[in-house]
């Protein structure tokens, strides 16, 4: 039987590393870059309704720029920190799955989507992810340590899906703990829940740095190319 799905989407950060861009606003191939990821997950048949979670003094704006998005149910202020922020997005949810995904990766397409819904619906957990091109190194005060083996590291994106319950209940405990999470599967993994991976895309980057933002409009671009 198919389970019901939320989109908590967290879009509650400073942005420190744009430059003073305010990304959430900006545009993206002529439209803000929040409104292209709402559209991106309401493109979805699995999303049944999404949860923004942003910073207090865009809640006005984004609720202005949302309103004729049929699938956002809220629009809420994050918290001090993002566990805080998807805390606040999962007290909104209801449905059996959550599907938390960055409010900074406008260009998600359905397939990435589905198929990370599909496998937390089977096994409680998903996460899309791609392999890494480059070799990577460990480094101490700058000096090489260690040179991990590729074929064993992965770029997780998002949207990371989970059953509700279980990732609130490992996010609750990772706060209480005090470990400091820059995704929800690493709350997910120090609770001992197993992440199955999903096959991510290249084209999900998520907006970081200013020369991001020319990266998106050059895959708009490309896909709107006959």
């Amino acid at each position: 039987m198919r389970k019901t799905c939320a989109a908590v989407i967290v879009a509650a950060g400073s942005a420190r590393r744009m430059q003073g861009i305010d990304k959430i606003m900006t545009p993206i191939g002529g439209r803000p870059m929040l409104l292209r990821t709402v559209q991106a997950l309401s493109a979805s048949e699995r999303i049944d309704e999404i949860v923004i979670v942003t910073r207090e003094d865009l809640i006005g704006r984004v609720t202005e720029l949302c309103r004729k998005e049929k699938k956002v149910c809220s629009v809420i202020a994050g918290g001090q920190t993002r566990t805080d922020s998807v805390l606040a997005g999962l007290a909104q949810v209801h449905t059996a799955l959550a599907a938390i995904h960055d409010g900074a990766r406008p260009l998600v397409t359905p397939q990435v989507i589905n198929e990370a819904i599909g496998a937390a619906e089977t096994f409680g957990a998903a996460a899309p992810a791609i392999a890494v091109h480059d070799t990577i190194k460990i480094a101490s005060g700058g000096i090489v340590t260690q040179t991990p083996d590729r074929s064993t590291l992965f770029a997780v994106q998002t949207p990371q899906v989970f059953a509700t319950e279980t990732i609130l209940a490992a996010l609750h405990d990772a706060q209480k703990r005090g470990i400091a999470l820059t995704d929800d599967c690493s709350a997910a993994e120090a609770a001992g829940i197993k992440v199955p991976l999903t096959q991510g895309s290249e084209e999900n980057l998520k907006i970081t740095v200013p020369t991001d933002l020319i990266l998106a409009e050059a895959v708009i671009k490309w896909r709107e190319t006959p």
